[in-house]
């Protein structure tokens, strides 16, 4: 068999090795290749890279190139826009969103970050739109105020074509009572078993909360809440649904949370005639509709003014 010489074999490894450092170098520079300018602010291959794979993370659908560039720019626009207005959007509160989105997929923020660098996005294209999103919000919000009110008049007349369905047209406030059943964080299933059966225990005895608030606190790590007010056209049906069939003095079904398993004492609910889950959602939604048009007049607006350069 053919070989190679000692001195041959040294000058092929560094052949290859130079090789392969010149490739590598050839794609970092692709990455941070400079795709367009935005009033000085660039856009880059990576960033759209990383926002095209975000994308189709959550649609499942490969999104358009110009759509994404498009995006990036507008975003750009909107953090400019927002910050001249005094609107910075500060890092705690993204990072709160950020593990509020991994809140509602089932996982925490570590794990969320583990799947975006897996599917060859990352954490900071996430946060940046986060970020954009929060500043642009807080800015239409506040510089069109009054245009974007919704007139009662508006939400009676929708309310006068959706009478069929009146069950929405009832709200109540309910004056509520957190009692946390405390599991330490790794417990494994049978604790979570365990101190089920103590809430359940407890609720079945739970028959009003001025004996009942105090029986709980004197249980073993068992955390009573101080009392909170909240509406139902506030809360998602679900909610609501757990609420309307637990009587006044009595304790909802334990659910799982991180601190352990939580109940409701529901120590009062009474009718009010203000903010109806059916009137809170008829007013959301003819106020999307107003913000949304608003929102995009005022980008387009800002996309005419702007120095956008394309490279």
């Amino acid at each position: 068999m053919w070989q190679t010489s000692a001195p041959g074999r040294c000058r092929s490894l560094m052949l290859a090795f130079a090789a392969a450092v010149a490739l590598a170098g050839t794609s970092i520079a692709h990455c941070q290749e400079v795709v367009a300018l935005v009033d000085g602010v660039p856009i880059t291959e990576l960033d759209i890279a990383q926002r095209s794979k975000l994308e189709q993370l959550s649609s499942q659908k490969v999104p358009a190139r110009q759509d994404v560039l498009n995006t990036l720019i507008n975003e750009v626009l909107e953090v400019k826009e927002a910050d001249r207005y005094g609107i910075d959007v500060p890092q705690a509160d993204v990072d709160k969103s950020y593990a509020e989105i991994a809140q509602h997929m089932g996982i925490d923020a570590k794990k969320l970050t583990d799947i975006l660098n897996h599917g060859g996005s990352s954490p900071d294209a996430l946060k940046a739109r986060l970020k954009a999103q929060m500043a642009w919000n807080a800015l239409v919000r506040g510089r069109y105020k009054a245009s974007l009110e919704i007139p009662d008049t508006d939400v009676e007349a929708q309310l006068h074509l959706h009478q069929d369905d009146q069950k929405d047209n009832v709200g109540y406030q309910y004056t509520l009572r957190p009692i946390v059943f405390v599991v330490p964080t790794g417990s494994p299933d049978s604790a979570y078993e365990s101190r089920k059966r103590e809430a359940e225990a407890l609720r079945a005895r739970f028959d009003d909360c001025a004996s009942g608030i105090p029986f709980a606190r004197a249980l073993d790590e068992v955390a009573v809440r101080g009392e909170i007010i909240k509406f139902s056209a506030d809360l998602p049906q679900h909610s609501r649904e757990i609420l309307d069939s637990t009587d006044v003095g009595h304790l909802t079904p334990p659910e799982q949370m991180s601190e352990g398993l939580q109940m409701f004492a529901v120590c009062g609910k009474k009718q009010t005639k203000n903010d109806t889950p059916e009137e809170k959602k008829i007013r959301d939604q003819l106020f999307q509709k107003k913000f949304d048009a608003q929102s995009a007049a005022y980008l387009q607006q800002l996309r005419r003014e702007a120095m956008i350069e394309y490279k």
